[in-house]
């Protein structure tokens, strides 16, 4: 098994630089990118600083933002959601965070998520475990979903909005009637980040896009978290949602998400 630790200083840089900037800087101009969808400028300019600063960093390793694509291939790649949760970020609600994470083929193997209103910081490496601020975390115990705490993923917009919601709505209902609380972050990162450390005991997001995903489903997994697709098979770029578990609970949590109708709503980017 590869060791990945000696990019997690690269990593946590980046990601510095990325938190600092939300940190001191407006959001500026939006851009439109759908139906009730839209980056910030300042989404743009830390990708682009983020990106500039990992290829000088690490050349031989291509690089897939949320805004501006892909940019280079090879083996590995860093995939960037500047901000995840900009509608978060653009009224001033702290949830909102920077994702880094490393995909090496279709596995994540590095992650770091930064929470700069919060001011946190969760870090891991395949086969080292994953830290809060320096800390180890580990997944809940919560064993009865009757306890446990779960994050759904935000509703859809833009085209076909109404059709994709229905999946949403209906698992919501379920998770309503079984759950003892369920919360929407907006975020998926953090979602996955606080599976990682036990704050929620499931995160589920009814779509797929590699920039929300990597750097959460990597920090998660070393925290104990299973995270799968929809039938329960592993979880990689090309899956078509994003369970994220604590392991008690997995067998659960996936009759109660089969139960839901299925949508489409993955993301096609090719990352090879």
């Amino acid at each position: 098994m590869s060791d990945y630790r000696h990019l997690l200083p690269v990593a946590e840089e980046a990601v510095a630089r990325a938190a600092e900037m939300m940190r001191h800087r407006s959001p500026g101009a939006l851009t439109a990118k759908g139906e009730r969808d839209f980056a910030s400028q300042l989404d743009y300019e830390i990708e682009r600083e983020v990106r500039a600063f990992l290829q000088a960093a690490t050349p031989e390793i291509g690089f897939l933002g949320e805004e501006d694509g892909l940019q280079g291939t090879g083996e590995m790649q860093w995939v960037l959601d500047p901000i995840d949760g900009t509608a978060n970020f653009v009224r001033g609600i702290p949830l909102c965070a920077v994702s880094l994470g490393l995909l090496h083929g279709n596995d994540a193997v590095l992650g770091v998520i930064e929470v700069p209103f919060l001011g946190n910081r969760y870090v891991a490496a395949r086969g080292n475990g994953a830290t809060v601020d320096g800390k180890p975390i580990r997944v809940s115990d919560t064993s009865r979903l009757s306890d446990a705490v779960v994050a759904i993923g935000d509703y859809a917009v833009g085209l076909d909005a109404a059709s994709k919601n229905r999946a949403r709505l209906a698992l919501t209902a379920r998770l309503a009637e079984a759950a003892q609380r369920v919360r929407m972050t907006g975020t998926a990162a953090l979602d996955l980040a606080w599976l990682a450390e036990g704050r929620i005991d499931a995160a589920l997001t009814l779509s797929n896009h590699p920039w929300d995903m990597t750097g959460g489903t990597a920090i998660a997994r070393e925290a104990g978290a299973v995270v799968v697709d929809r039938n329960g098979s592993h979880h990689s770029p090309l899956s078509t949602v994003t369970l994220g578990i604590t392991p008690s609970l997995a067998k659960q949590v996936l009759m109660l998400v089969s139960a839901a109708p299925p949508e489409d709503d993955h993301d096609p980017t090719n990352l090879t």
